[in-house]
């Protein structure tokens, strides 16, 4: 006899506050546009993975773009943070240690795949004007954040450059899939380094 099965019972959406419903809608628009990307994801869809109406998604936010745009921001907004904190507790930009710690701050925020999926499919819809805007705007912002390290303009150019192929290798499932004598293995372990396991599923 098999022992029941473990309910999960989530709080009414009466006892939320509206910011955290707001929070909430936010949330599984995050893992819906993960999945699907802009184009591919309508607010019925967002509306379905929040278990709430359409209607309400739409009364909160507005339209997709709206809605998407929030989420797009917020994402990028968390790669800002992540290094305003590093730099925070000080940071030598002629040392190694303090680049690693700069470097591990990012590579933590890429255990959340749906985070950065949404970012990628952000920097992808950018023909979408308002999109493009945000997203030129978002990199803009940590480009600036990271110049305040002392690094120069060319350091920091590298820095998001290894920040990208660790995104890219990320999209197609790299850690995941790349097997011994494999290339793509040799590339996935040289770019991830010590840090490989935490984006390894």
């Amino acid at each position: 006899m098999n022992p029941p099965e473990a309910t999960v019972t989530r709080p009414s959406k009466s006892r939320l506050t509206a910011d955290e419903r707001r929070g909430l809608v936010l949330d599984a628009a995050m893992r819906a546009f993960a999945r699907s990307g802009y184009a591919g994801t309508s607010t019925d869809a967002v509306a379905r993975e929040a278990g709430v109406s359409q209607p309400y998604v739409v009364r909160i936010f507005g339209s997709k773009l709206d809605l998407f745009l929030e989420v797009f921001t917020r994402a990028t907004a968390r790669i800002g943070e992540a290094f305003a904190a590093v730099l925070a507790q000080g940071f030598d930009p002629t040392s190694e240690t303090d680049r690693e710690r700069l470097g591990a701050a990012y590579t933590e925020l890429l255990a959340d795949r749906d985070f950065l999926l949404v970012m990628m499919h952000g920097f992808t819809a950018s023909g979408v004007a308002e999109i493009g805007a945000e997203a030129r705007a978002g990199m803009g912002r940590i480009f600036e954040i990271l110049r305040g390290s002392g690094m120069t303009d060319e350091e920091v150019r590298d820095f998001i450059a290894q920040g990208m192929l660790l995104n890219v290798m990320i999209a197609m499932q790299a850690p995941e899939h790349a097997q011994a004598g494999d290339p793509l293995a040799a590339l996935t372990e040289c770019a991830f380094g010590e840090m490989l396991p935490l984006v390894t599923p």
